[in-house]
């Protein structure tokens, strides 16, 4: 079974948008180069808000990743920066990357808010606007 991770993050201002993309783009490339990762898919929706994507042989391959550098300082950041944070982990049989919507749905059905400084009204009322 492989496993799989969503994130969505809506950035709460403009002015973070290039260090947020920039980091955004070292943490695709070392995921990329994660013993364990099977794919990476990054989009934006609406406004500000982006999401990723990953597929991982386990989740012990998606935790090591996640506590490495850069993706490690980049989470650092995430809490004053985002307005709305949220993650969703599954397990499937098959290896292959879901499509959005089925990312979508998860976080919809089971996804969880990460902590953030200044959440939004749909943040704290445990909604996802988009």
């Amino acid at each position: 079974m492989t496993f799989v991770s969503v994130t969505r993050l809506r950035l709460r201002s403009i002015r973070y948008l290039p260090e947020f993309i920039w980091r955004s783009q070292r943490a695709a490339s070392q995921a990329r180069k994660t013993p364990g990762n099977l794919g990476v898919q990054l989009r934006k929706t609406a406004g500000l808000t982006f999401w990723t994507l990953t597929l991982w042989k386990d989740s012990e391959s998606m935790v090591a990743f996640r506590g490495a550098s850069p993706h490690r300082d980049a989470m650092a950041k995430l809490r004053h920066w985002c307005d709305e944070a949220g993650y969703a982990h599954w397990r499937q049989d098959k290896d292959v990357m879901p499509a959005w919507d089925e990312a979508v749905r998860h976080m919809r059905e089971s996804g969880k808010f990460s902590q953030v400084l200044y959440p939004s009204d749909n943040h704290r009322a445990g909604r996802m606007s988009d």
